[in-house]
């Protein structure tokens, strides 16, 4: 099986094309599963995040299943095959492997550095390997960019370089509230939330990972109100009790942002959240406390920060007097030197992904030849074996104890003899041209290739791994 990765991301694709494209819930279920269901792909997973849609397939053949995947995205997310293949991007074998822990690392995010991937890329396993779509190949490799991504922010500064994606968004919306913005020399680091926004009101919707982030930043810099509003509010109460707010609910979104300073909204919902006509209503309803006679300190304006995917606001809004809107295409389009890593940084992540992938590399192809070294050494004891039961029928007078010690030093011979050339080809398995080594050993000893494919197929139902035709026909089961 070789690994395939097609998707499209904030590097190339306009956001337009990209929300339209990034699917949440039942949908994304949805693709999942008939990208595994796919012919020539064997297993799959999609990664799809605020500025990226990929989807990883283990394949048997590249050109049909680029095909495949291609028509499917096109078909799920309801855009045009030729809108999609302007933006999408191919890689195969290695250059997806190298792909994946360059997601994974976070150099390949919208704010370098950041580590808010590692969350998602572990939730899209989860969910590929729940929906029993995930194969050994792609959880192995999805192991390994975990296990890089971790490293590169324990081990090295690029973390620090790189601020989250909210940490990024409220430092562009504290330029409403603070005309010097990013560019004050403060003292705060790219990491941290803003001061400009202490003392300020807040509304909160949505009660997901990246809400959690936003309520506990702006809870830290001393917001004066936090208010959580949630499709389910429970989950808007739990997040709002740790973050020392208060809960709302949806249908009193329009009456808090009347009385809001910013809005931090990230929510999964497939169309607007806030439209123009409430945030339109929601002024009025500022503009009449404004002239009653208990004036709110927050008739400075509203600012709306959308990190959602698709917007969670009505882009109309940002012509409307008074409000100001920054969402992922305003960030991306921003510039903000402050947060770019140094060559130094990633030069450090880049060495810790080809050690990772060298040492899986490494292993891999160690596992490969273990097939061929059991059934060699299976050969070798059924030789034993038979020499032994001739030579019993031979002897009828030697006692039991001799026998014995003749079947012990005949099984130290083979077992000496084979230890060299065994342990050597695991050596050399890690090297240029394995499988040339793996083959001499088996026109060596004259090994039978179904014995090998037998033990192959016994280790991968032992590790819970479907081969072959069992992944076949549990896809058409489904």
């Amino acid at each position: 099986m070789s690994v395939l990765v097609v998707g499209l991301s904030h590097k190339g694709a306009p956001l337009a094309t990209l929300e339209r494209v990034a699917l949440t819930g039942d949908a994304l279920d949805k693709l999942l599963h008939d990208v595994a269901r796919a012919d020539d792909v064997a297993g799959a997973l999609v990664l799809s995040t605020c500025n990226r849609v990929e989807v990883y397939a283990e394949v048997e053949k590249f050109h049909s299943a680029v095909a495949a995947i291609y028509e499917l995205l096109s078909r799920h997310s309801h855009v045009p095959p030729a809108e999609l293949t302007s933006c999408l991007y191919v890689h195969y074998q290695d250059r997806a492997v190298q792909h994946l822990l360059t997601v994974a690392c976070g150099l390949d995010s919208m704010v370098v550095g950041e580590s808010q991937i590692l969350g998602q890329l572990r939730q899209a396993l989860r969910l590929a390997r729940d929906r029993n779509t995930l194969g050994r190949t792609l959880s192995d490799l999805g192991s390994l960019a975990l296990r890089a991504g971790k490293r590169a922010q324990s081990e090295t500064s690029i973390g620090a370089a790189g601020a989250s994606l909210i940490s990024l968004g409220l430092q562009v919306a504290a330029r409403h509230f603070d005309g010097n913005g990013l560019g004050r020399d403060d003292g705060i680091s790219p990491a941290a939330p803003p001061s400009a926004l202490a003392g300020k009101r807040v509304l909160v919707i949505g009660a997901g990972a990246m809400s959690a982030l936003a309520a506990a930043s702006l809870a830290r810099v001393g917001a004066a109100e936090l208010v959580v509003a949630s499709r389910t509010r429970q989950r808007a109460q739990r997040l709002a009790a740790s973050a020392g707010g208060r809960a709302a609910d949806m249908a009193d979104v329009v009456a808090e942002l009347a009385t809001a300073d910013l809005v931090v909204t990230c929510t999964g919902a497939s169309g607007h959240v806030i439209t123009a006509d409430m945030v339109d209503e929601a002024l009025r309803q500022r503009t009449a406390a404004r002239s009653g006679p208990q004036t709110r300190s927050s008739a400075a304006g509203l600012v709306l920060l959308d990190l959602a995917m698709p917007r969670d606001v009505e882009p109309t809004v940002a012509t409307l007097t008074g409000v100001a809107l920054t969402d992922l295409q305003t960030l991306a389009a921003d510039g903000h030197p402050a947060f770019e890593p140094s060559d130094r940084q990633i030069g450090e992540v880049r060495k810790i992904m080809a050690e990772e992938l060298a040492a899986h590399t490494s292993a891999t192809r160690a596992a490969t030849v273990t097939p061929t070294v059991v059934a060699l050494r299976a050969k070798a004891a059924s030789v034993v074996d038979a020499e032994l039961a001739r030579l019993a029928g031979r002897l009828d007078g030697l006692d039991a104890a001799a026998m014995d010690e003749v079947a012990k030093s005949m099984r130290r011979v083979t077992d000496k003899l084979l230890h060299d050339p065994t342990v050597r080809v695991k050596e050399l398995a890690g090297a240029p041209g394995a499988d040339s080594y793996e083959d001499a050993l088996r026109v060596l000893f004259d090994l039978d290739p179904a014995a090998v494919q037998a033990v192959a197929q016994a280790d991968a139902q032992l590790a819970g791994w479907p081969q072959g035709p069992t992944i076949q026909a549990d896809r058409e089961e489904r």
